[in-house]
């Protein structure tokens, strides 16, 4: 089988950064707050049309309440885009929660998701990377034939964990919370998991499709990695990816997204890839695309999934 390459976009809006950056969500207006609806979705659909590569996109449940929202994604469906589960409320501590709450928050995510558009999501990515036992059980109850979640990236994890510490001694303590450091151990390649040890191969009906890090560094090559590094780095580290059965490109919202696309800057001066021109974003965005599309199969995840689900 041909090596395949899947892109795929969390389309968390400006809110759930103000709560990773301990922000006051009242700094954003209304457009700030549609920007992914009004802005990001119309870029990424562009960039995929040039590009000629299918994608996924995660879909929070509660952003059908956005305005513009219902309409975006109706468009991303009928531009052949797959749409999955990114839970409904977005919660970071979703994975701590009890199994009868986790199960009614996904189950309210798929009502909704295909109230809206007539899809019912194959597939799930867990708020902020962050699984657990009882969070893939109900992933399983589900039906999802994928989870696309685990991020066993070294330098994101420390990073985070960094970044956590530094805004609670400031007085602004972030909403996300740090996974396990069992993560880090996790396979790089999909792999079926144990519902009892997420991060250790098992048994599982669905396959895990980690998100792209790199052998040995574990460099993450997601969207913030491939829009802000130097180029000589992205280059390098999407070199090393060059063998693995499923390249698995995982970016946000925000990579299409600028300052002088109605952030504020109060919220740009902490999510620093906000500084970067959107021009500059996109362009990069188009050669990454053109080469994955030139050296890889290009799938949706649940392609991927369908794929792959035999061999692991």
């Amino acid at each position: 089988m041909s090596r395949l390459g899947a892109i795929s976009v969390d389309l968390d809006s400006l809110p759930h950064y103000c709560r990773i950056q301990g922000v006051d969500e009242a700094v954003l207006d209304e457009r700030a707050r549609s920007l992914v609806a009004s802005t990001a979705i119309p870029r990424f659909l562009e960039l995929f049309h040039r590009a000629r590569v299918p994608a996924t996109f995660f879909v929070i449940g509660a952003e059908l309440d956005v305005a513009g929202m219902p309409e975006a994604l109706r468009a991303s469906r009928d531009a052949g885009v797959e749409l999955a589960s990114h839970s409904y409320s977005h919660d970071y501590g979703i994975s701590r929660r009890a199994r009868e709450e986790i199960a009614a928050d996904l189950q309210r995510a798929d009502d909704v998701i295909e109230r809206a558009t007539g899809v019912k999501p194959v597939g799930f990515r867990a708020p902020g990377y962050t699984l657990s036992a009882a969070l893939l059980e109900a992933v399983a109850a589900r039906g999802y034939t994928y989870d696309s979640s685990a991020f066993p990236a070294a330098p994101y994890y420390l990073a985070k964990a960094g970044v956590m510490g530094a805004l609670s001694l400031l007085g602004r303590p972030s909403r996300a919370i740090l996974d396990s450091p069992r993560v880090l151990l996790a396979p790089r390649t999909p792999y079926r998991p144990s519902l009892r040890a997420p991060y250790g191969r098992g048994d599982a009906p669905f396959i895990e499709l980690p998100v792209a890090v790199a052998p040995v560094t574990r460099v993450p090559f997601i969207g913030t990695f491939a829009t802000s590094a130097p180029w000589l780095a992205v280059e390098a580290v999407f070199r090393t990816l060059s063998r693995d059965a499923l390249f698995n490109f995982e970016l946000h919202a925000v990579d299409v997204l600028d300052e002088s696309d109605g952030v504020p800057a109060v919220l740009t001066r902490q999510q620093r890839d906000l500084k970067v021109p959107a021009r500059k974003k996109l362009a990069r965005l188009r050669r990454l695309f053109s080469w994955l599309a030139e050296d890889r199969r290009c799938v949706t995840l649940a392609e991927a999934a369908r794929l792959l689900a035999p061999l692991v």
